[in-house]
């Protein structure tokens, strides 16, 4: 299995913003980027496409994680399904936001079959959860 760490950074939400992951665990290879006005949920989901697209010709499982209980829990708790349900509303029946994220994201995961999402605590020593964390940071000052 390989194991990713993913992470997204925004300063003033919306504002300038970066995102980042990186390959546990030697934190090779690894990737970052940014916009200029997003948001850190924008951000979040960026670094998760971002990292699948690389591994996308890569047969083994990839486990992502990320600090991110906005990516984390809709696939472990399957909200896209319901998503999908009621015709892309959230559970207060009002539209689902980043649905032009999510959409590529849930047909990238649902077309692997072999994603996986753990959460982890942020800023709580873990190195690879820092490293993606301070990548995603100086990402997103390129964009300040």
């Amino acid at each position: 299995m390989i194991v990713v760490y993913t992470d997204g950074a925004c300063s003033g939400n919306p504002g300038p913003g970066g995102w980042a992951w990186a390959t546990a665990p030697s934190g090779e290879p690894r990737g970052t980027g940014g916009e200029s006005h997003t948001t850190n949920q924008r951000m979040e989901l960026t670094a998760v496409i971002e990292a699948l697209r690389q591994h996308a010709d890569v047969s083994e499982p990839i486990e992502i994680r990320s600090d991110s209980t906005y990516v984390v829990n809709c696939f472990r708790d399957n909200w896209w399904v319901g998503w999908q349900k009621r015709g892309w509303k959230n559970s207060q029946r009002q539209p689902v936001a980043n649905r032009d994220l999510w959409e590529p994201l849930i047909e990238m995961v649902n077309a692997r079959g072999d994603v996986t999402f753990t959460w982890v605590k942020a800023h709580n020593g873990e190195l690879m959860n820092e490293l993606v964390d301070s990548l995603a940071v100086a990402a997103s000052l390129g964009f300040a």
